[in-house]
């Protein structure tokens, strides 16, 4: 049998290759193609596809690099208003304790002249001195829950700008003795 088949029963000349790039006439002419073909590719990619990929990276570090300096910027405000605030808060504390401080002094003075009153008078005196005690301790009482209550009012709308209630303050503070 002169001539080969393929297992579909075509028929090729014989002696040739019935794939035409394994053809050694064309062989010259298809590496040639090849050549100039990558070339165009490579240079195509080379000049466009190239800049245009090293740009749109370049852009994108760009673009990380800023959000990266970004979020810097807003940790360290985040960081600077929590020690203001922290600053404010403690400050804050500080005043109501020397307001209370002021406070229990004020009223042990008052008490303690009250005291003194009522033991320099005489005996019958007494009954109603110690009334009037009673009825001053109660007042200092009543002005120290009054004036915690006003600097908690007062640092919670310094501290968040929001109005409290005289009844929530009062509930915060829990009952003064």
């Amino acid at each position: 049998m002169a001539t080969g088949t393929t297992t579909s029963g075509t028929a090729h000349p014989a002696g040739g290759a019935s794939f035409p790039p394994f053809r050694m006439e064309t062989f010259e002419n298809q590496f040639f193609w090849l050549a100039i073909t990558f070339t165009f590719l490579f240079v195509v990619l080379w000049r466009v596809a190239g800049p245009r990929i090293g740009g749109a990276i370049a852009a994108r570090k760009g673009k990380v690099a800023g959000d990266l300096a970004e979020a810097e910027a807003h940790r360290k405000d985040a960081q600077a208003a929590q020690a203001a605030y922290e600053a404010a808060l403690a400050e804050a504390r500080n005043r109501a304790h020397m307001l209370a401080e002021e406070n229990r002094k004020r009223i042990g003075d008052e008490i303690e002249a009250a005291k003194a009153a009522a033991d320099a008078d005489a005996h019958e005196a007494t009954a109603a001195a110690e009334s009037r005690i009673q009825a001053t301790r109660t007042s200092a009482l009543a002005q120290v829950a009054k004036s915690a209550e006003e600097a908690a009012i007062a640092i919670v709308a310094h501290l968040t700008g929001e109005a409290v209630s005289s009844e929530d303050a009062r509930a915060a503070l829990g009952p003064i003795n």
